[in-house]
């Protein structure tokens, strides 16, 4: 598959899944003080169960895309502290591996029953920080160069 068409998949993958957890940390989060808890209940049902059902392909997306586009950059992934675009993307990837561990820990907790209000709570702010983190590096990597003082 061409570079574009990856990246094309891989940005609108992005924007799916980051818009997901900013929406349920900047939006939900707020509507919580402000709703009768039993309906917050219902809406939170309501969301866990369709990001169930979309989430996994939204992130079968993303992260082959994502694996796609990293092949076209192996040979700068093998000397990540060599410029700092290697390093960039390195980090960039290695905060992507992260989220799909947080993912991966939150389907295994809710499956086993394990999934405690704080628990998830958790995961969605640290996701939240790492696509944070993750946006701003890849932004980064093609605009930011030490060397030449370009930012």
């Amino acid at each position: 598959m061409s570079h574009p068409v990856l990246l094309t998949l891989h940005l609108f993958g992005a924007l799916i899944f980051v818009g997901a957890v900013f929406f349920e940390i900047l939006m939900l989060e707020g509507v919580r003080k402000h709703v009768d808890r039993a309906a917050m209940r219902e809406v939170e049902v309501a969301v866990m169960k369709r990001a169930r059902r979309l989430m996994p392909w939204v992130l079968l997306v993303l992260y082959g895309a994502g694996a796609g586009m990293a092949w076209s950059y192996r040979t700068a992934l093998a000397h990540p502290f060599e410029s700092s675009f290697a390093l960039m993307l390195s980090l960039k990837i290695l905060l992507a591996l992260s989220v799909l561990g947080h993912f991966i820990r939150a389907i295994t907790w809710s499956l086993q029953g394990r999934m405690t209000a704080r628990r998830s709570r958790f995961i969605h702010l640290s996701v939240f920080w790492h696509m944070i983190a993750i946006v701003l590096l890849a932004k980064g990597m093609f605009h930011w160069n030490p060397v030449s003082g370009n930012i």
